[in-house]
C-alpha cells in the first residue's frame, strides 16, 4: 500500500476522538501493535497479527490506519509519550543531553523495536518532536551555531540507536540459533588458532582486554559527550568572534572595533528582538 505521508501526520496529530467505530479504535490498534513488536520485534509485526490479536479482520484495520508502516510512526510515537521530560536540577546542556540518552536507552530495553524503526522518512507526531524540541533546547546558549546545534542532537540520537540495534541484532541471533553469543564465539577454536599472526591483537587477547570489556553504552556516551564539550569550549573561546544571531564567523572589521554582527540584517533582527522582549 502506498505511502502518504499527509494522512501520517492526520493521524499522528489529530485532535480528539474521530473513530467510525466504537468496537475498535486506533488506540487499541496502536497498543496491540506494540505489545506484539514488544514480544516478537518488528519483523513479527504484521497487519494480520495485529488484526488477530484484536479479534477483527485484518481488512476492518485499515479503516482507522492505511497500513503497517503508518501503524509504526503512531506505535513509535505512542511509547515516546510514555516518558515526562524532566529537567535535571544542575549540570547544564551536559546533563540534560546524558539524561535524554539515559531514558532513550531505557525506553529502547523495554520497547527493543524502536531501534529497529530505520529509514529517513518517518513522519514525527507531537511525542517525538517535544522530545526533540527539549534535546535542542539544551545546546542553546552554548555558543554552538544553529547547525551545530542541531547535528549535536543528531548525533546523540543516532549513538542511542545504534547501540540499542546492536543488542537487538544479538538477541534476534539468539532466538534464531539457540545459542547465546558467549556460546557461538567460545566455540571458534578454528579462528582463533590462526590469529596468532596479529600481534597487537594477541597482545590484548592475552592482556585481559577482551574478559572484562568496557560498556559500550556507557564508554560511547562518556566520548560522545566528552567531543560535544570540547566543540562547546571551543564555541566559547570564539563567541566574540561570531555574529550574535547566526552564528557566521566575523571577519576583522577595518576599523579594528569588534563586530557583532555579520550583515545589517542581523542586526536589524537582534534590534528587533531587543525591542520585543
Amino acid at each position: 500500500m502506498t505511502r502518504d505521508p499527509d494522512r501520517v501526520v492526520e493521524l499522528l496529530w489529530h485532535d480528539g476522538d474521530r473513530e467510525p467505530r466504537p468496537g475498535l479504535s486506533l488506540a487499541r490498534i496502536v497498543r496491540a501493535g506494540i505489545e506484539l513488536a514488544d514480544a516478537e520485534g518488528l519483523e513479527g509485526l504484521s497487519m494480520r497479527k495485529v488484526a488477530d490479536r484484536l479479534g477483527f479482520t485484518t481488512m476492518s484495520l485499515y479503516r482507522h490506519v492505511p497500513g503497517r508502516d503508518q501503524l509504526v510512526d503512531l506505535m513509535r510515537d505512542a511509547v515516546l509519550g510514555e516518558q515526562p521530560l524532566t529537567a535535571p536540577q544542575e549540570g547544564g546542556w551536559r546533563a540534560r543531553l546524558e539524561e535524554r540518552a539515559r531514558a532513550a536507552w531505557e525506553l529502547r530495553s523495554r520497547h527493543p523495536w524502536l531501534a529497529e524503526v530505520r529509514g529517513t522518512r518517518h513522519v514525527p507526531g507531537p511525542n517525538a518532536v517535544a522530545h526533540y524540541e527539549y534535546m535542542l533546547s539544551a545546546v542553546a546558549g552554548t555558543g554552538l551555531s544553529p547547525a551545530e546545534m542541531i547535528a549535536v542532537v543528531g548525533l546523540v540520537g543516532r549513538f542511542v540507536d545504534a547501540e540499542a540495534l546492536a543488542l537487538v541484532e544479538t538477541s534476534r541471533e539468539e532466538r534464531r540459533s539457540g545459542v547465546s553469543e558467549e556460546e557461538w564465539w567460545g566455540a571458534r577454536d578454528s579462528l582463533y588458532e590462526r590469529l596468532d599472526r596479529y600481534p597487537t591483537l594477541s597482545y590484548l587477547w592475552e592482556a585481559g582486554g577482551y574478559d572484562q570489556p568496557e560498556d559500550s553504552f556507557e564508554f560511547g556516551l562518556r566520548r560522545v559527550l566528552d567531543g560535544i564539550e570540547v566543540l562547546i569550549k571551543e564555541r566559547d573561546e570564539k563567541r566574540d568572534e561570531t555574529c550574535r544571531v547566526c552564528g557566521t564567523v566575523l571577519e576583522g572589521a577595518p576599523s579594528g572595533r569588534p563586530r557583532r554582527y555579520c550583515s545589517r540584517a542581523c542586526q536589524q533582527r537582534a534590534y528587533r528582538k531587543r525591542a520585543t522582549t
